[in-house]
């Protein structure tokens, strides 16, 4: 038996989409507005989330630099950004040559620390990148507070939070711009993309040229912006996927309960929602002891059990720094994430909670 941690869900409906692109020839679009399977896309996540407007690039990283540039940040400029997250989010903010300054997480939900952002803004801080980790959505009152207090833009990475919700409101629609991201692992796919949400419409317009090399009209560049465009098949992908994803949220949200209900018995930090907060489930967390020999012997039984994020971002050889962020360096040492996507069944769930009362 194994059981990945995640796996795109994909049939004949994605399939079928991307032969008809292929057979009509028309793989992607140069124009401003995208192409036509594009605009479809857009506007199912514009209903889907709530937003005015979703602006589809060709990834969650590519999101997050748009989102950046829309923003003028460059050189001389600082970023707050969480340590405990993909390397995407600080390495957007160094694309722009501005600085991503580390800031440190709440144990409870591994999001970002709005006490520990709030002692690190200076002069040169020009923005906030909270991440909505694991699904789990970050503090939005006080990122609020912060925002307004220090009038400062947000932009949320939302990567890994897509069907998320605070007080029935999604993630990334609480401030300046929300960055999604579809690769194959997320709640749902493109096979490689990503797209930006906003109520601005000074950024879409901005964002539209962003991800078109600054054009409008072709031949024109008007801004600074790079080919971030989302092609015609990874659109028709996403298209039907998005189609899909209420029941792929439903199915996680019933394995997740399954799950703590099976585990609620043992002495570990089981994933638990906050107020008003209606997660995802797009990865399954939890904390334990001895963590490395713990995943050792759920993967030895076929669990693909994964951390997420053994080595926190400024800590990689690339960056290297040297920063006091406890909670990070706590959680770095002791999640663990469980599959519990649309694929795993009741049976696999079962066998889970077995292995691990075994373990423990």
């Amino acid at each position: 038996m194994k059981i990945a941690i995640n796996i795109p869900l994909v049939d004949k409906e994605e399939i079928t989409a991307v032969t008809s692109i292929l057979r009509n020839g028309v793989l992607t679009s140069a124009a401003n507005q995208g192409g036509k399977h594009v605009q479809i896309f857009e506007k199912s996540v514009s209903s889907f989330v709530k937003s005015k407007y979703v602006i589809a690039v060709n990834s969650g990283t590519a999101a997050l630099q748009a989102a950046l540039y829309a923003l003028d940040i460059g050189p001389g400029d600082e970023v707050l950004v969480p340590s405990f997250t993909f390397v995407a989010t600080a390495n957007a903010v160094v694309s722009t040559g501005a600085k991503p300054i580390f800031v440190d997480i709440l144990k409870e939900n591994f999001t970002i620390d709005p006490d520990d952002l709030q002692k690190k803004i200076t002069k040169k801080t020009r923005a906030i990148i909270p991440v909505h980790l694991y699904g789990n959505v970050s503090n939005i009152e006080r990122l609020d507070e912060i925002s307004k207090k220090y009038n400062l833009p947000i932009i949320e990475d939302a990567a890994q939070s897509l069907g998320s919700t605070y007080k029935r409101k999604h993630t990334g629609t609480f401030f300046d711009m929300g960055c999604f991201s579809m690769y194959p692992a997320k709640v749902m796919t493109s096979g490689e993309g990503g797209f930006i949400v906003t109520n601005n419409k000074k950024l879409r317009d901005k964002l539209l040229m962003i991800r078109n090399h600054g054009m409008v009209h072709g031949y024109d560049t008007k801004i600074f912006g790079l080919n971030l465009r989302l092609s015609e098949i990874n659109a028709a992908i996403a298209t039907v996927q998005m189609k899909k994803l209420p029941k792929f949220l439903k199915i996680r949200k019933n394995n997740a309960n399954f799950l703590s209900k099976l585990l609620s018995d043992l002495n570990i930090q089981l994933p638990q929602q906050q107020k008003n907060e209606n997660v995802n489930w797009y990865l399954y967390t939890i904390t334990t002891k001895q963590r490395n020999s713990f995943v050792k012997k759920l993967n030895e039984k076929g669990i693909g059990a994964v951390s997420y994020y053994p080595t926190p971002v400024h800590k990689t050889p690339f960056y290297k720094l040297k920063t006091n962020l406890p909670i990070t360096d706590w959680a770095s040492k002791h999640v663990v994430s469980l599959p519990i996507h649309p694929k795993v069944t009741k049976t696999n769930i079962e066998f889970i909670a077995k292995t691990i009362h075994d373990i423990l």
